[in-house]
């Protein structure tokens, strides 16, 4: 990645400190290459992630008194003791006429680092997100009257943008009243046929169990929640969805496997019956996802396995039989459940990634290899 001081025409530099113009450079190159994150780590040249590889940029190092100051001088003034107390913050950062970035700053060796990542100013479309014939089963999802939905997958798997492209679809086709509880606000709507009620903690409310308490005195439609990350988070949506409300929320797990075993670990063993009960009831769908490059090596594209919890999935979770969740993922003829193997079989036959790569990324390898020779589960 070249040098930021070529490219750029800078702001007036009474405007802007040092620190801050040297930054805002290195993020206008990134936003223009495309790049997704930009790392900066003391005392080294900025780092970026550009269709998934991490590339060192041609510039003087940051160093550790300066991505300080930065963060010092743009924190909210609410955070600022988390700063100080802590060592580390999440915050959103906006530069006019780039773009906003979800920034995490944290110490490490006694040195100040810094996260940033690039959120698009326009909330994404399905099309947009190249999910291809993974979009009927997020739109049949996405109509669901109540129950929890959660888009999974690892840091950087893109679940945030495939949950917008969700709601963005919602806004534009049904009229519902929507809450978001966020940990900063990444993607902003503008309301459509549907209205958004935005809540970002720290600036709006004071932590995230005053705003989930308080969620089901808003009279929401659908609830979205940026993480579903303890168990009170998990029963307030459980109460939600057996209300009648939907729950919209991601979580971090790699399958449909691990997502629904990550649930069940909110539970102490003696309430794992009674939890049982409440997912199968409540459930309505997983959509797990990964970024796979492109054929042409020039970016990614979305990778997904779906579940839609049907009689047949809340009967197995009732009878605490998740081992057999991936067979029916497998052997499903629906057309909205299916596996990562089917997803990246679909993908390679279509030419859009190479069969290297399908493989690489397969929870599965030798089962997707059987699939490209013919060799399927019988529904």
């Amino acid at each position: 990645i070249g040098n930021p001081q070529r490219f750029f025409t800078h702001m007036p530099t009474a405007t802007l400190t040092p620190h801050t113009e040297m930054i805002n450079d290195l993020l206008k190159l990134a936003v223009d290459s495309g790049v997704s994150d930009v790392i900066i780590k003391a005392n080294k040249p900025g780092y970026v992630r550009l269709a998934g590889k991490l590339k060192p940029v041609d510039m003087d190092p940051i160093t550790s008194p300066e991505a300080d100051a930065f963060v010092t001088e743009h924190v909210p003034k609410i955070f600022r003791p988390r700063w100080d107390d802590e060592g580390q913050v999440d915050f959103a950062y906006s530069f006019e006429g780039v773009g906003r970035f979800r920034v995490n700053a944290f110490h490490q060796r006694g040195l100040v680092s810094i996260v940033m990542r690039h959120i698009k100013s326009t909330v994404p479309t399905f099309a947009q997100l190249g999910l291809g014939e993974t979009e009927n089963a997020l739109i049949k999802l996405s109509q669901a009257k109540d129950g929890i939905l959660l888009v999974c997958g690892a840091t950087g798997s893109g679940k945030s943008s495939t949950m917008a492209a969700m709601m963005n679809w919602i806004n534009h086709n049904l009229d519902k009243h929507i809450v978001t509880i966020e940990d900063p606000i990444e993607y902003t709507f503008q309301d459509e046929k549907s209205l958004f009620q935005q809540r970002e903690i720290g600036l709006d409310v004071p932590n995230f169990g005053l705003a989930i308490k308080a969620v089901l005195r808003q009279n929401p439609d659908i609830i979205l929640v940026g993480e579903m990350r303890d168990r009170e988070t998990f029963e307030t949506a459980i109460s939600a969805a057996e209300t009648g409300h939907l729950v919209f929320s991601t979580m971090h797990a790699g399958t449909v496997a691990q997502s629904l075993t990550r649930l069940f670990e909110f539970f102490p063993a003696e309430e794992v019956v009674q939890a049982r009960r409440a997912i199968a009831g409540t459930l309505r769908g997983f959509i797990c996802q990964k970024l796979v490059p492109t054929i042409e090596g020039t970016g990614r594209v979305p990778v997904n396995e779906i579940l839609s919890a049907d009689a047949t999935v809340r009967n197995l979770i009732l009878e605490g039989q998740n081992e057999k969740i991936q067979g029916l993922l497998e052997s499903n003829a629906d057309s909205s459940t299916f596996s990562f193997n089917k997803d990246l079989y679909r993908l390679i036959k279509a030419g859009r990634i190479s069969k290297q790569d399908g493989l690489k990324f397969s929870p599965n390898p030798q089962q997707l290899e059987m699939n490209l020779k013919g060799i399927f589960i019988k529904s």
